[in-house]
């Protein structure tokens, strides 16, 4: 069962620190500034590989040449370990906990408070895919298959199903009632 709860967070609202400089640190700032080009973070690494810092050069990226320490957990929401050294990454993620911060530790799923699943992007409609890291190959997979089968018209629909939101009168139930006939309509004619 994955009893994992999804949530939707704004990274420009809260201060993300990113532990590490390598392969995997560039990925996980490459899925993010994908997802949320205004994300504000923090990277810490006593080195920072030339094509991260090609790929942050035009980003809000603070850079910190030091060895991870608990002091840099100050002032941040959310904490991703990207190290290969096994002994930061626990320290990070005891750290992170005793501090109530959000903690992913890269391919360690035991540490984590979070997983970054697989994510679908149409325009406005984002579509988050977890296995609960029991296969991020099979995520990757349903993301494709779904990118492929949304069709890139799906955000004309959003923005006018926004539009008949805003012009439905009456109570809650009664606007939820009528949204529920028009969205089942959709379906059922592109289904």
């Amino acid at each position: 069962m994955n009893d994992l709860y999804p949530i939707f967070i704004k990274p420009e609202n809260i201060r993300i620190l990113i532990v590490g400089g390598g392969f995997v640190a560039l990925e996980k700032l490459t899925f993010l500034f994908k997802s949320s080009p205004q994300a504000i973070v923090t990277l810490v690494s006593p080195m920072v590989r030339d094509e991260t810092m090609a790929f942050i050069a035009d980003k809000e990226v603070t850079i910190i040449n030091e060895k991870y320490a608990s002091v840099f957990l100050k002032g941040h929401q959310l904490v991703i370990a990207t190290t290969d050294d096994k002994e930061v990454n626990v320290k990070v993620s005891k750290d992170a906990q005793k501090e109530g911060i959000l903690v992913n530790i890269a391919d360690t799923p035991h540490l984590c408070d979070f997983y970054m699943g697989s994510i679908v992007t149409k325009g406005h409609l984002k579509i988050a895919i977890s296995t609960k890291g029991k296969s991020p190959t099979l995520a990757k997979r349903m993301r494709e298959w779904l990118e492929f089968i949304i069709p890139d018209e799906i955000d004309d629909s959003l923005h006018k199903l926004n539009k008949f939101r805003d012009r439905i009168k009456g109570d809650f139930v009664l606007k939820l009632k009528r949204m529920d006939e028009i969205t089942d309509a959709f379906i059922h004619k592109n289904g």
